[in-house]
This record gives C-alpha cells, sequence and structure tokens, in this order.
C-alpha cells in the first residue's frame, strides 16, 4: 500500500468511474446507466461495497459482471478489499435505465 491519502468521496468517485467501464456483454449501455448498481459505500480503510443486480436471476454474464465490477474497482491506488453483493431485491425493470441508457437502446 502507498502513502498517498484518498478520501473516502475521492475513491466513492473512482469506484462509480470504474462500474461505467463495465457493460453488461449483451447490451452496449454500462452496468450504471442500466440501473444495475444500487448502493456504492466506503468504509473504513478504504473498503468498498456495491450493491447491485442484474437484468434477470438467469443472466448469463451473472459470474462476470460482478468479478468485473470489483477487478475495476480493486485497480484504484488506496483502494482496500471490495464486496460486490447481488440482490434481486428491488428486482431490476427497464424504468431503472437513465435516460442515456433508454436513448441508446431505441427505448425512448
Amino acid at each position: 500500500m502507498s502513502d498517498i491519502i484518498i478520501t473516502e468521496e475521492e475513491i466513492k468517485e473512482k469506484s462509480l468511474e470504474a462500474i461505467k467501464r463495465v457493460y453488461d456483454p449483451e447490451i452496449p449501455v454500462n452496468i450504471y446507466e442500466l440501473g444495475l448498481v444500487y448502493e456504492i459505500s466506503v468504509f473504513p480503510i478504504n473498503n468498498v461495497f456495491v450493491q447491485m443486480t442484474l437484468t434477470s436471476p438467469s443472466c448469463p454474464a451473472a459470474q462476470s459482471i460482478p468479478d468485473d465490477v470489483k477487478k475495476n474497482i480493486k485497480e484504484i491506488e488506496g483502494v482496500n478489499d471490495v464486496t460486490v453483493e447481488i440482490t434481486f431485491d428491488p428486482p431490476w425493470t427497464q424504468e431503472m435505465m437513465t435516460e442515456a441508457a433508454k436513448l441508446e437502446l431505441g427505448f425512448m
């Protein structure tokens, strides 16, 4: 671990950037814009917790998407540990997508 001091807010911002680099392989929109990320929290000492869902419980990328989220956040300098929790409560719906995602996918 380096001597660089990084704030919890900076870690949260960088975690969000890292999450936005993760895509569902079947949908050309990142998982954040899809509305799959419910929570990003930073706990002492620089441990990141992400609660997210998938588009469906039978999603073919059910293992790779959370692994990619964890890998991308772990690459942030100063991050200690990353936990990704999958939940289906509430279940994902298309209404959770951002307007940009809906436009990209032709829903608007």
